[in-house]
């Protein structure tokens, strides 16, 4: 096996090749300065003092990267010791090219607190900008990032106090595979509860194939120009947010694409790059990156609708605050089309107002004020170029504006085949496709490629044959009462115990009221069947009828649906949608009305998107779980959090695509899939709308790539899985049986355990969310490891990756290897159906009741909490609760909650006062500083030193002292922080 020292030989032989100086003499804080202030001299031409040297740093070493990060883009002010300016940058900000750049390997960044080695690092003009991290074990990417994540967070790192405050990216890899991701500050650089892990890449080429062995990713990603350009131009600095993004390798084509086409005046062109895949950003970067070309007037960013428009506008004011305003009317967007300044040469407008400023029989002129612009170079740069573009507008602009460029991104481009605008010349008739408008297309990255690099999920698509033997015939309809029943009895399943959330799809305004009071009308019933039954929380939204209101005649240009049902009985849609904002407002509070529709539409959004808090943090009765629309939410709305479409409405072609992609934003291992329930026998629409976006696909290859495997399949591997883990125990010498678990014998075999049964984990989490499983395959699934011992098993699992979680904690890097690669993927183990206010209310009904009636004692629940992820903090404390009450004693659900709070207030105080004793400290001293490390989230050394200051121990007794009393501090802090990071405690695990 190749060593890691030889991984670094070559590594560094290839950057030396590529024309890098290989500095073997940078090893230290010490020479990487004297280094970087020779670097800084000569680039500025200034000869510095000492005292000037040590004030620069001091200026521009900053522990905030994002800082960092834009004093590193700019041209920078520093006053000199006679006074006089110095406008100053740390490298050649005009051309990165020309910039010197350097390779080390081996620093040491030695602080009090941390002796830190760093593998090899490239320095453009003697700053640290790229870590590269060498291993030789096949690395999991999450884990890989864990342990920089690690090495950032521990106190006195180099990150914050020295010249690395200036790094951009991190590189890992183990030389057949290699990732890339951004530095950033650390409530972007660190895992949440919840798995949501941050950006990594593999670099692709411009077809969108792999380049991942170390050699080839230095050629063509680490070249001095490549990498400086990447650094200046393809990363993004998100001021409202603080962060740093990257941008992934298709989108810097794209952006590239447009920006030649545009210098070499080649005409038009459009971008394929499918939903999810970040359109925003790009078209952003283009725009930003033609502000400095002065042969364009003015760049235009054009969106179809209002509430995209709305939508676009925050996205952009998002990467760089205040880049585009609102334009509430078209004098407004006139006005900034004539500025001459350069804070309006991006700006972002529907394409309705750009029609209304081109229209000749507008009374306000706006056409002839204009006309100066005409003879003038713009670029047009359209949001999803289809549609609206196709018509009088398009050729309006077109005529306009000869001279001006038109780009088009869209997800779904048309293609003859999904065309239905036609175009008449004498005889011929024909339909109008994207390059008929665009002309060529200039870079694609397809659904098939997103799926394939994980930035999308695959859909699973149940066709529901209703319950009869007669299957549907393709088209034919259920009736809406038997399709309300279907969803309420699969709905738990499809969004993995309502974790997540679902849109109802359907193919009128007067549907789409019938589904909303069927849905109130069964839920009520059950409600009156079973006091315990959980309602599910319903909305719909879909437009009212214009009359003659601008605001509603915007969002409506492309629901052209909705806008037929308007025109037939619209009174009646008006009452209807009427009683459903009551019904909206009386649910959650809110005060909304139909004069402003949008704002309605605007909160059932943002509610959509609210599903990401956990039923603590909000409470489910704040949330919406299915939402019944028409044309509204199935074009340009993302929420990772939404999982399940049920369609019934017939769909096809780039509408198929477009409804299908609002399941499949990726979030983690819980959401495996985009869930599709049809009530309508679409299958050859969707096998059809495949092989039209499949790319260069075959059709078979992209229907393997976009679907899941069929159920019976995934049982067959849960099956094989589960028999493996049975095969792994007998070798063991040991039953398949959770308790025996316990007696696995060394690190090996406990290591194996983990992984064989986190994929029987990964498995039943995938067919927990198969709608379509009949009642024989369940039994089946019920079958290969029956349920109590599933739980147990993850009783066991839960155990022993919490004992090596605590190894790989304090032990770091001294880990053994094996112990430090595994990846625990708690958030399998996590369910949302049993969280705390579950536990308490099994508790409640439990109690006072005879062993004959009780759902479940009191050992099955303990069993419950230790089998479950969320309760990995709370697991010992609840489980000490749960056996100290009196099980003959009946309490309802309130006063068990705060039976627990008092019992965790006695319990810590008793624990506070044990450590207060031992270490000779005041309890309410030491409580009163614990309270004020909760209260920052911040551990701070110096009150450490003050707290023990009263002891008047020498330097070398302090010190033991400090160690001693944190060895008991630490697990306390981490139990109160539940979860949540306290900065500068990692210093002392």
């Amino acid at each position: 096996m190749t060593k890691e020292a030889q991984i670094e030989e070559f590594f560094i032989k290839k950057l030396e090749d590529l024309k890098y100086v290989y500095r073997k003499d940078i090893r230290d804080k010490y020479t990487l300065e004297n280094n970087f202030r020779e670097k800084f001299e000569a680039l500025n031409r200034v000869k510095l003092t000492d005292n000037e040297f040590e004030r620069l740093k001091a200026e521009i070493v900053n522990p905030d990267v994002f800082t960092a990060s834009k004093l590193l883009r700019a041209r920078n002010y520093f006053q000199r010791e006679d006074g006089t300016p110095l406008h100053y940058t740390l490298v050649n900000i005009k051309d990165w090219c020309k910039n010197e750049y350097e390779i080390i390997n081996q620093l040491r960044i030695n602080t009090e607190n941390s002796n830190h080695r760093y593998d090899v690092i490239i320095l453009i003009n003697g700053i640290p900008v790229v870590q590269v991290e060498l291993k030789t074990l096949e690395l999991s990417p999450r884990k890989a990032i864990q342990q920089i994540v690690d090495y950032k967070n521990d106190a006195g790192n180099g990150y914050t106090n020295s010249l690395l405050c200036f790094m951009q990216l991190f590189i890992v890899s183990n030389k057949t595979n290699t990732y890339y991701f951004a530095n950033n500050r650390n409530q972007h650089f660190s895992f949440n509860v919840d798995e949501q892990f941050l950006p990594v890449y593999q670099y692709a080429d411009e077809q969108n194939k792999k380049v991942t062995h170390i050699d080839s990713f230095a050629e063509k990603f680490l070249t001095k120009c490549t990498l400086g350009e990447l650094i200046s131009k393809y990363m993004v600095l998100v001021e409202s947010e603080q962060k740093m993004l990257v941008m992934r390798p298709y989108q810097i084509y794209a952006v590239k694409a447009i920006v030649d086409c545009i210098r070499q005046n080649r005409g038009n062109g459009y971008i394929w790059h499918t939903t999810g895949s970040g359109k925003t950003l790009t078209s952003f970067k283009t725009s930003t990156l033609l502000k400095d070309n002065t042969d364009v007037e003015k760049c235009l960013f054009v969106v179809d609708r209002k509430d995209l428009d709305r939508q676009t506008r925050e996205e952009f004011n998002k990467f760089q605050e205040g880049s585009v305003e609102a334009n509430t009317n078209t004098e407004t967007l006139v006005k900034r089309l004539l500025s001459t300044d350069y804070a309006d040469k991006v700006i972002v407008t529907t394409i309705q107002k750009l029609g209304l400023a081109l229209d000749e029989s507008n009374r306000k002129n706006y056409k002839e004020r204009l006309q100066p612009l005409s003879k003038k170079r713009l670029v047009f740069i359209f949001d999803e170029c289809h549609r609206s573009q196709f018509g009088e507008n398009h050729k309006a602009i077109k005529e306009f504006f000869p001279h001006a460029q038109l780009f088009g991104f869209t997800g779904t481009p048309i293609f003859p085949d999904n065309s239905s605008y036609t175009v008449r010349e004498g005889e011929q008739a024909y339909y109008r496709t994207t390059d008929d408008i665009f002309e060529k297309q200039l870079h694609a990255y397809t659904i098939t490629h997103a799926i394939d690099d994980k930035n999308v999920l695959r859909f699973h698509i149940d066709y529901y044959k209703g319950q009869g033997n007669v299957p549907l015939k393709p088209g034919e309809t259920l009736a809406q009462q038997a399709v309300v029943e279907a969803i309420l009895e699969k709905h738990d399943a499809a969004t993995n115990n309502r974790r997540f959330n679902a849109v109802l799809a359907t193919a009128s305004i007067n549907n789409a009221i019938e589904y909303y009071r069927l849905f109130k009308e069964i839920q009520q019933k059950k409600k009156q069947e079973n006091a315990d039954y959980e309602g599910l929380n319903v909305t719909c939204v879909f437009s009212p009828p214009a009359e003659g209101n601008k605001d509603i005649q915007q969002i409506q240009e492309d629901l052209e649906q909705e806008k037929e049902d308007n025109r037939q009985n619209p009174d009646e849609k008006k009452a209807a949608l009427k009683s459903i904002i009551e019904d909206y407002n009386h649910q959650y509070g809110s005060n909304h009305n139909i004069n402003e529709f949008d704002s309605y539409y605007q909160d059932v959004q943002k509610r959509i998107k609210d599903h990401k808090w956990t039923n603590k943090e909000l409470p489910h009765k704040n949330k919406i779980d299915i939402t019944i629309v028409v044309d509204m939410l199935l074009t340009g709305f993302d929420s990772k959090y939404l999982n399940t479409l049920y369609v019934d409405k017939n769909l096809k072609h780039h509408g198929l695509i477009q409804a299908f992609s609002r399941t499949n934003r990726v979030l983690n291992d819980t959401k495996p899939y985009g869930n599709i329930l049809d009530f309508r026998q679409q299958q050859a629409a969707v096998n059809f709308a495949i092989t039209l976006f499949s790319g260069e696909k075959s059709d078979e290859e992209a229907r393997e790539i976009w679907l899941v495997e069929p159920a019976p399949v995934v049982i067959e591997k849960y099956k094989e899985a589960v028999a493996k883990l049975g095969d792994f125990m007998e070798k063991n010498n040991l039953v398949c049986e959770p308790q025996e678990v316990y007696n696995l014998r060394g690190d090996a075999a406990k290591i194996a355990f983990v992984k064989n049964f986190k994929e029987v984990q990964r498995l039943k989490t995938q067919l927990d969310q198969y709608t379509d499983l009949d009642t024989g395959q369940k039994d089946i699934i019920e079958a290969i490891l029956p349920e109590d011992n599933l739980r147990s098993f993850r009783s066991s699992y839960i155990e022993t990756a919490k004992q090596f979680k605590k190894i790989q904690q304090e032990e770091g890097d001294k880990a053994p290897v094996d112990v430090q690669q595994l990846d625990f993927e708690f958030v399998l183990f996590a369910s949302t159906l049993i969280d705390y206010d579950y536990i308490m209310s099994l508790i409640a009904e439990n109690m006072q009741k005879k062993p004959a009636k009780q759902k479940m004692t009191k050992i099955q629940i303990i069993s419950l909490l230790t089998s479950n992820a969320n309760f990995i903090d709370e697991q010992e404390d609840l489980t000490e609760y749960i056996n100290s009450l009196d099980w003959n004693s009946g309490q309802d659900e309130q006063t068990l909650k705060n039976g627990y709070e008092t019992f965790k207030i006695e319990k810590n105080n008793k624990e506070l006062l044990a450590i207060a004793d031992k270490h000779n400290l005041s309890i309410v001293t030491l409580k009163k500083f614990i309270d004020e490390v909760m209260r920052r989230m911040i551990f701070d050394g110096e009150k450490l030193t003050d707290l023990l200051e009263p002891l008047e121990l020498s330097w070398k007794e302090r010190r033991t002292k400090e160690l001693s009393l944190m060895e008991d501090l630490v697990p306390l802090l981490k139990k109160q922080a539940q979860g949540r990071e306290i900065s500068g405690l990692a210093a002392y695990e």
